[in-house]
């Protein structure tokens, strides 16, 4: 658990992108495109709560650490989200991975190269990143990623 930074001007863009029901205030429709993001990838977890503050405020409990990463990231990596703050419960915590911010000119056999000295282990950090990933050369600046322990 903790407070996690992130690039406010890059990610994906989620706010606004739909019609809202005029009874919903800002704030509100935010955290429902926040839910629905966290929602279409599918990652299991259970009493998800999500809160805005000076940061998004993120709770429910999941049953790996893998999963927790998972859906930090997928708040995080969002336009106009500068922090992440985790308070998921792991049941069955296993070694957390590192988070790398990707810089122009990356890509994810470069990380590769530098985190674990062989870009054919690629690989390893596009499956750590599904599904916020849809594709090896799908990344860009700002974005953070995943990188699991080998």
């Amino acid at each position: 658990m903790g407070l996690f930074s992130f690039i406010k001007g890059a990610g994906k863009k989620v706010f606004g992108k739909k019609e809202t029901a005029p009874t919903l205030t800002a704030e509100q429709a935010k955290i429902k495109a926040l839910n629905e993001a966290v929602s279409e990838l599918g990652i299991p977890v259970s009493g998800l709560r999500i809160e805005l503050a000076e940061q998004v405020i993120v709770e429910g409990s999941t049953d790996t650490n893998a999963d927790r990463e998972k859906i930090i990231l997928a708040l995080g990596n969002v336009e106009g989200i500068g922090a992440v703050a985790d308070n998921i419960k792991v049941y069955n915590p296993e070694p957390e991975s590192t988070f790398h911010e990707v810089m122009s000119g990356d890509s994810l056999s470069k990380i590769s190269k530098r985190v674990y000295g062989d870009p054919m282990k690629y690989n390893i950090i596009f499956e750590a990143n599904k599904p916020m990933l849809s594709h090896p050369d799908k990344i860009y600046p700002g974005q953070i990623l995943r990188i699991p322990s080998l």
